[in-house]
């Protein structure tokens, strides 16, 4: 088994965050590796398309701060460094991707809701970072278990 060096977690900043921080923590620890914390925010435009006459901008603004502030509580309670902590905007794979690589981390870690069937064939964002990493990828099985 690899020891890692530099670990980033991506998380959605829902209640199965949890799970994926526990984990990634606990992986941190075990390698004495850097620990990195990441959540993206969607654009509403990626969402709902051009096609509906609204400036999101407000509502973008608001989603972002919220962002930020979820992010900090998970980083003082696992004691990581702010210069530690990531808040981008774009599509989740594609940044989680560009971010990996320039931090240099070996190891992503993201939670996965282990779909199946039509739900797996039209991608999650745990397979598409799975398909489109450089380094070891580690999905933490969330939500229901069946």
């Amino acid at each position: 088994m690899p020891n890692y060096r530099r670990i980033l977690a991506a998380i959605d900043l829902s209640d199965e965050a949890d799970a994926v921080l526990e984990r990634a923590a606990g992986m941190a620890t075990q390698h004495g590796a850097e620990l990195h914390l990441l959540h993206v925010v969607e654009p509403l435009s990626l969402a709902y398309g051009g096609d509906i006459p609204m400036d999101f901008s407000e509502v973008q603004q608001q989603l972002q701060q919220q962002a930020e502030t979820a992010l900090d509580k998970y980083a003082q309670r696992l004691n990581i460094a702010k210069k530690q902590c990531h808040l981008l905007t774009g599509r989740p794979d594609a940044q989680i991707h560009e971010l990996c690589k320039n931090l240099g981390a070996d190891l992503i870690i993201v939670g996965s809701h282990g779909r199946k069937g039509l739900a797996l064939l039209l991608g999650s964002t745990a397979n598409g970072v799975l398909h489109g990493a450089e380094c070891d990828v580690l999905a933490v099985r969330v939500g229901r278990q069946d």
